[in-house]
């Protein structure tokens, strides 16, 4: 499927639009909502390649839906630029604001807002049937898009079915189809799985992968699940209180966190308060803890006696019988106060000797009960010394 790039009208799109580089730039955004004094998006500026699926992520009220609707139309902006695909959607420096239907975006919302009235194959058409008429295309044309559209998603055997007659998933799949119908230059997705179940919100999650690889089409994706962003981004905005706190890979973001909100947001983390002790080369920090000294090579720029936190992930850590030979650094003394079997993994809670209590996972085979002595083995490379 070959994606249309947005129509440039001369009035509304100077020629000498900044940014034409990006599929969509965003500047200095800022929002405010009526009978509110703090803005919901506090100066977001962040740039979307062509192709790229890119994520806001964030939890509630962190600014990351009200964004996602400055870029529709759906919401006017205080102060900012929006451009899309050289298009310059909104300015507030050059007075211009186009309206929603004017910007020619793709937009799936988490409700399905599926005609009821309709068949399927009418919910898909009526986008083209409703175009102005000097784009409308002829009845055959409509059919081979709908039906291409469909045939993505899968929903092409359904085409007569009254929407209503659809399940969750296939409504989900409808709405996503009636979104692509029109080749938009840009897919907008506002927590579009978050009214299906576990099990087919996985499913859908990986057909809206497979989709969006095939077409390449630039898509900006607004969820608070952390393991959705994870699976589906090429890259992730972190989001809070309105402003962006991390942007980066999907692997980075999880691995190398530069702050404790983004670290303790994204997955399961281990936090260790502590006062930098000595700084080595090779950006290795000496971090002084409650439980002794703690080595870590992915560290921010600290200074000596500076105060840091220390996070890491609980399957970076490794369990040792306290018995067992061990050497290196970071090799603490601890007891176990939990146990649990996960399936693919066992977690142990262990108390460290200053009171501290770490999460570690596991091999499911190994099984140590409660108030048995361990050791702990935190390897320096899985600690990250961040901004508090």
């Amino acid at each position: 499927m070959t994606l249309a790039q947005a129509d440039v009208d001369a009035e509304s799109a100077p020629q000498d639009t900044p940014h034409i580089q990006c599929a969509v730039s965003i500047r200095d955004l800022v929002k405010t909502y009526p009978g509110q004094t703090t803005p919901a998006v506090k100066g977001v500026s962040l740039d979307i390649e062509a192709g790229e699926f890119f994520t806001l992520l964030g939890p509630s009220g962190c600014g990351k839906t009200t964004t996602l609707r400055a870029v529709a139309g759906l919401e006017s902006p205080d102060h900012g630029e929006i451009v899309v695909g050289g298009r310059r959607f909104y300015s507030d420096a050059h007075n211009v604001n186009l309206p929603a239907h004017s910007r020619g975006l793709g937009i799936v919302f988490q409700s399905y807002a599926i005609w009821p009235h309709m068949t399927v194959f009418q919910n898909v058409a009526f986008p083209l049937r409703i175009a102005k008429r000097s784009k409308r295309l002829s009845k055959s044309e409509i059919a081979r898009r709908v039906d291409e559209s469909l045939s993505m998603v899968q929903l092409d055997a359904f085409k007569d079915r009254p929407a209503t007659k659809l399940s969750g998933g296939q409504q989900q799949r409808l709405a996503l189809a009636r979104a692509l119908v029109a080749q938009p230059p840009v897919m907008l997705l506002d927590e579009p799985l978050s009214n299906l179940d576990a099990k087919l919100r996985d499913s859908m999650r990986e057909q809206l992968k497979r989709l969006q690889r095939t077409l390449r089409i630039t898509s900006i994706y607004v969820t608070h699940d952390q393991i959705e962003a994870l699976a589906l981004s090429n890259r992730i905005a972190v989001m809070r209180d309105g402003q962006i706190e991390q942007i980066g890979r999907p692997r980075d973001i999880y691995l190398q966190p530069r702050t404790r909100f983004v670290a303790d947001f994204i997955g399961r983390t281990n936090f260790i308060d502590g006062t930098v002790a000595e700084l080595r080369a090779g950006g290795v920090m000496v971090v002084k803890t409650g439980v002794g000294a703690i080595e870590t090579a992915n560290s921010v720029e600290r200074a000596v006696g500076d105060d840091v936190v220390i996070a890491v992930r609980p399957e970076s850590i490794g369990l040792a019988r306290a018995d067992a030979p061990t050497s290196g650094p970071n090799v603490s003394q601890a007891v176990v106060t939990n146990r649990q079997f996960l399936g693919e993994q066992t977690e142990h809670t262990v108390r460290l000797g200053d009171g501290t209590e770490l999460t570690v996972r596991s091999d499911p085979n190994l099984s140590i009960p409660p108030g048995e002595d361990v050791q702990v083995i935190v390897p320096p490379e899985s600690c990250r010394a961040l901004h508090d």
